[in-house]
């Protein structure tokens, strides 16, 4: 079954309360149907593949199925409900999630009642979905970014048939608020301030599958915020595609900067974290409020993707490699303490081995603590994967590994400028090793550190030990 395109022209604006109210009585439904059809009560799995923002709209949509009265499963295959929020930002993410559909036919064989329910950014792309239509009808329902909020209505629909059903909405302007939520940690959580993109990067789907940007309401977000912290919640991350370009699309225009000092302002809040932060406009009024904060998290996430003025002008990024340089001076001459971590391309359309030296002198120069580094994937629909001159495969592995090798080399010698120093950390789960602990310092480094299950959730102050790289072994100290 086929539901109707939708785009955001043909909303009407100001039905957010009304939506919300909506999807809860569908939950309602949907949780007197299950106890119907599944008296032994039903289960789910749910993955996550991707960003932060995936992560918070996994644990939506995890909130609304535990509401229906499911339970989680180990495992996909012991599942009668198994939910895959996709992410399609690299090739290699469409091709997992095709191979596990592919696992999960024969499941569906013995379990014919097993519901399998596919969403997210990959959904966006025409040709993925066609692609499931015609390849794997066994999936049950298929929605996209735009309409998340409509699952509980679209499993309705899904529970009352045995027919395949896709609801891909190609825009929508509607930020629909108080659904529920299960989240991870009950202590820290992230939270959206903003939605989609304006920047249409040349080697980037996001734009097109995520939509234009558009914020939410300052006081929606502190009112947010300001029940999270009444509810344990200490530390929170403010999520958008470019934070800093937050409230430019409201009626009354917002800085980011101007939304975090109000954000300090919350009692119970601890700590303050944000991502991403798009280099072209991260403005020294933003510069000067992570300067005098008391809360906001010295650690900085500031994607160079290429340390080329060249490339860099290819992939649409509005910044040189100057512009990049003189913010990072700016920032550590403002935070001296700050750690800084971004994300590099290797092999986009063109590099010469001249680009790719330019890319390895910035790393040289920048100090990341991390770097994440990634090959440059074609993607297809956006303006890169239409350019000549893709470099040869053996050309970009080989500079890859030169890439890594630096990255993990600086960050090593950055990151054990804290070894023997007493960090607060916020204690965040049992590590897999029995006894040990694991947590994070504001710097946004891991430190694993013995100590009973009892502190997690709370702030311990940890000696860094033992750099290992990215992350630190440590101990508490005794006057602790």
């Amino acid at each position: 079954m086929e539901m109707n395109k939708r785009d955001g022209a043909a909303k009407i604006p100001g039905t957010n309360e009304r939506e919300t109210e909506l999807q809860l009585k569908y939950i309602e439904d949907c949780a007197s149907l299950i106890r119907q059809k599944y008296p032994s009560g039903m289960t789910y799995f749910i993955q996550n593949e991707g960003c932060q923002m995936n992560n918070l709209q996994t644990e939506t949509v995890a909130g609304m199925i535990r509401d229906m009265g499911c339970t989680p499963a180990d495992s996909e295959e012991n599942a009668d409900v198994v939910i895959f929020n996709t992410c399609t930002v690299r090739e290699n993410a469409n091709q997992k999630i095709y191979g596990r559909l592919g696992r999960l036919k024969s499941v569906k064989r013995s379990h014919p009642d097993m519901k399998i329910v596919l969403f997210g950014c990959m959904m966006q792309e025409e040709h993925v979905v066609k692609k499931i239509r015609q390849s794997y009808r066994f999936v049950d329902l298929v929605f996209g970014t735009h309409n998340m909020h409509k699952f509980p209505e679209l499993f309705l629909h899904s529970l009352h048939s045995d027919s395949q059903i896709i609801d891909i909405w190609t825009d929508s302007d509607q930020i629909i608020e108080g659904l529920p939520v299960d989240r991870k940690y009950s202590f820290k959580t992230g939270v959206n301030i903003m939605f989609g993109c304006n920047n249409f990067c040349s080697y980037c789907i996001v734009p097109y599958v995520r939509g234009r940007e558009k914020s939410r309401e300052p006081q929606a977000i502190l009112r947010e915020i300001e029940d999270l912290a009444a509810h344990g919640v200490t530390e929170v991350m403010l999520l958008g595609q470019n934070v800093n370009s937050y409230g430019k699309t409201l009626e009354t225009p917002v800085t980011f900067a101007s939304l975090l000092r109000e954000v300090e302002k919350i009692d119970g809040i601890k700590r303050i974290r944000f991502m991403t932060s798009h280099p072209k406009d991260l403005s020294d009024e933003l510069i000067d409020v992570m300067s005098h904060s008391t809360k906001i998290c010295h650690h900085l996430h500031l994607p160079m993707q290429s340390g080329s003025s060249r490339i860099l002008k290819l992939m649409n990024r509005h910044y040189d490699k100057e512009k990049y340089l003189n913010l990072v001076s700016k920032i550590r001459t403002a935070v001296p303490d700050i750690s800084l971590t971004t994300d590099i391309i290797v092999g986009f359309p063109s590099e010469t081995e001249e680009d790719f030296r330019e890319t390895l002198e910035v790393v040289e120069k920048s100090n990341f603590d991390t770097a994440f580094t990634f090959i440059y994937s074609k993607r297809t629909g956006t303006p890169a994967a239409r350019m000549e001159d893709q470099v040869p495969e053996d050309v970009v592995k080989e500079r890859f590994g030169r890439l890594l090798n630096l990255v993990q080399e600086k960050g090593r010698e950055n990151s054990s400028r804290f070894t023997g120093t007493v960090q607060e950390v916020l204690v965040e789960e049992e590590n897999r090793e029995q006894g040990l602990l694991t947590g994070r310092t504001e710097y946004n480094l891991l430190v694993h550190f013995p100590g009973d299950k009892s502190l997690i959730g709370s702030y311990v102050k940890v000696r860094m030990d033992e750099c290992k790289g990215f992350y630190y072994f440590g101990s508490i100290p005794e006057e602790n």
